[in-house]
């Protein structure tokens, strides 16, 4: 593989775009720096195929990354393949406003291969290739400049043996029949909605016990103020004022400017400049929160009670066998908070009730709650069997009766 000198000019950058852009897939990294900043400092773009890879420094002067960007979110010919993809996917939609399309996710795809659920690029590279990466440079000052040689070839090699890996990967998946079992990991992971910051959603992601709408309404009047004030300041949310402090304040609201200096966790000088004045006009302000946008409490945690919640662990029982039988890790086929909604009664809108999760798990959960499927233990091992219920629908026996000799042993059954 060719391996490009650090691109600085637009012409070279152009000049390889066009080649790429003739390719079947390219593999694609970012090294950013956001410890300091709202908006992730981009420091450096690598990409490659088969052939040639390169990095390309997007702080230098009078740089075009046009070309790049357009064949990141326009041109739908080439796969775009990347590793842990979020972030990198987070920087490409604040530059265009877009996501990568068709992408291809290695540590998802290394999920539906049974090499578990986040494994690291060093591991997989290791795992796929034999060999083992240099980690020296991975936690370096990516802003500074100039890289030197050891940082340049620390970052082609995320996407030189990305390349390897993927065509390997892709393989395996085709092999087993598993492609398939990635479109909807891949849509979700490439839905642009994912990488708008809503200022007005942002209460969401803030824990507080309270359920009252003025609490919630202050609640949500404060987290949308930090999230534009951190924005126009381009400084990390929590810096400015951390979630635990927010839901302080919408639970026991200042009366007075000077009140904020007695709040934990906030700066002493709030209680006299301007940002502490915008603050408390926003919680005297805040009005309810509206009944529409109440939190269902379902949405939050299903109200499962305790036959339920054995329920809930029955289910992750059987996840657990069905994803060793197969091979796959079990996030992939279904989330814990989607069983707890199985076990409270739930039907509509679980994944695991579709496509190729209900051929693999969702068939067998549903049985499980309905008293189709029962868990039992045969000769010391830890066996699944079919109940009356489901093997008699004329006589419908007790499920938990435990007559049948093929049944012998330990039975736990849930009957929704």
């Amino acid at each position: 593989m060719k391996i490009h000198p650090l691109i600085t000019d637009s012409q070279t950058l152009a000049d390889l775009c066009a080649r790429l852009s003739k390719s079947p897939f390219v593999a694609v990294d970012t090294e950013f720096m956001r410890e300091n900043t709202y908006w992730p400092e981009l420091c450096l773009i690598q990409i490659g195929d088969a052939e040639e890879a390169a990095a390309i420094d997007p702080k230098a002067k009078g740089l075009d990354m046009t070309p790049l960007m357009d064949l990141m979110v326009e041109n739908e010919d080439v796969l775009k393949v990347f590793h842990a993809g979020g972030q990198d996917l987070e920087i490409i939609h604040n530059i265009t406003g877009k996501t990568p399309y068709p992408l291809f996710d290695t540590q998802v795809a290394a999920m539906a291969l049974g090499m578990g659920e986040q494994i690291g690029y060093s591991n997989l590279v290791e795992s796929m290739i034999g060999v083992k990466l240099d980690k020296g440079a991975r936690f370096t000052d990516w802003a500074r400049r100039p890289l030197d040689r050891r940082q340049i070839d620390y970052a082609i090699g995320d996407v030189t043996y990305l390349a390897d890996i993927f065509p390997k990967m892709l393989g395996k998946l085709k092999r087993q029949g598993r492609g398939a079992w990635l479109d909807q990991e891949m849509e979700r992971l490439g839905d642009p909605a994912s990488y708008v910051n809503i200022p007005d959603l942002a209460w969401l992601r803030i824990k507080i016990p309270s359920r009252k709408a003025d609490v919630l309404g202050r609640l949500k009047a404060i987290a949308a103020w930090r999230e534009r004030e951190a924005q126009t300041k381009n400084l990390p949310r929590g810096r400015l004022i951390k979630d635990e402090t927010i839901a302080d304040l919408a639970a026991h609201p200042p009366v007075q400017q000077n009140d904020l200096s007695r709040v934990r966790g906030m700066s002493p000088s709030w209680a006299s400049n301007d940002i502490g004045a915008r603050l408390l006009a926003v919680i005297r302000d805040a009005p309810p929160l509206s009944d529409a946008e109440m939190p269902a409490r379902e949405d939050r945690k299903p109200g499962l009670g305790k036959d339920g919640s054995l329920v809930a662990d029955l289910l992750k029982l059987l996840l657990k066998i069905r994803a060793r039988d197969a091979d796959v890790a079990s996030k992939l086929i279904a989330r814990a908070d989607e069983l707890e909604h199985l076990a409270a009664g739930r039907r509509e809108g679980l994944s695991m009730l579709e496509g190729w999760r209900f051929e693999q798990f969702g068939r067998d959960a549903l049985d499980l709650v309905e008293g189709r499927l029962a868990f039992a233990v045969v000769n010391g091992k830890l066996t699944m069997t079919r109940t009356a219920l489901e093997t008699d629908n004329d006589d419908r026996h007790d499920t938990g009766s435990g007559d049948s000799d093929d049944d012998a042993g330990l039975r736990l059954h849930a009957d929704g």
